[in-house]
């Protein structure tokens, strides 16, 4: 009797989804996934057609999981918005999966990798880059509306910046920079939101 394929597909693409992260798409080689997912080339070519398609299943794992878990931590809920903003920055460039830094994230690496030469890869990061700006413009909406930020603050520019601002922190976590360094640019990324709306009295 064959064994069900679709359980022992996912978790080989979980696999293949940390390898691909720890080494990027260039450097890992056919043999080296063969050996990640205790496959023969001959099985996972017949299972995943070739590697690019692996990366490609891959790379749509971790985006779920991350756009899942983004969505999840920049709700605001009943907390201050500057307060969810930057536990989630600093959340970015503190956790690792492996418990160990120098990651970065999968997509960025995968957009300065693969960005401009792989017209399927890029729809993929555009579309987990553009995630994280809705739920930017979603929570800064949110606090503008409740009154805990300005009344004229421009909701699509400064979700510009804090995306920008986000994707240069993950490189950073990528390169080993100093955590104190990435917890002051933080700091000042929030500032920019500008100042905490006194209450009437």
């Amino acid at each position: 009797m064959a064994r069900p394929r679709q359980f022992n597909e996912q978790n080989a693409v979980i696999s293949a989804t940390e390898l691909f992260w720890r080494r990027g798409y260039h450097a890992t080689s056919v043999r080296d996934l063969g050996d990640e997912l205790q496959l023969t080339p001959s099985s996972l070519y017949r299972t995943f057609t070739d590697k690019h398609t692996l990366f490609l299943r891959a790379l749509d794992h971790y985006r779920a999981t991350e756009s899942t878990e983004a969505r999840q931590r920049l709700h605001a809920g009943d907390r201050p918005v500057r307060e969810v903003l930057r536990e989630w920055m600093l959340w970015l460039v503190t956790c690792p999966a492996d418990g160990q830094g120098g990651r970065g994230c999968f997509v960025v690496n995968t957009a300065t990798e693969l960005g401009t030469t792989d017209d399927q890869v890029r729809q993929r990061t555009d579309a987990a880059f553009e995630t994280t700006r809705q739920a930017l413009r979603s929570l800064l909406a949110e606090g503008r509306d409740h009154g805990e930020l300005p009344t004229d603050l421009d909701i699509d520019a400064t979700a510009e910046l804090l995306f920008t601002t986000v994707l240069g922190l993950r490189v950073r976590e990528r390169a080993g920079h100093d955590l104190a360094r990435l917890t002051t640019a933080i700091d000042v990324a929030i500032r920019t939101l500008g100042p905490v709306p006194e209450e009437p009295v």
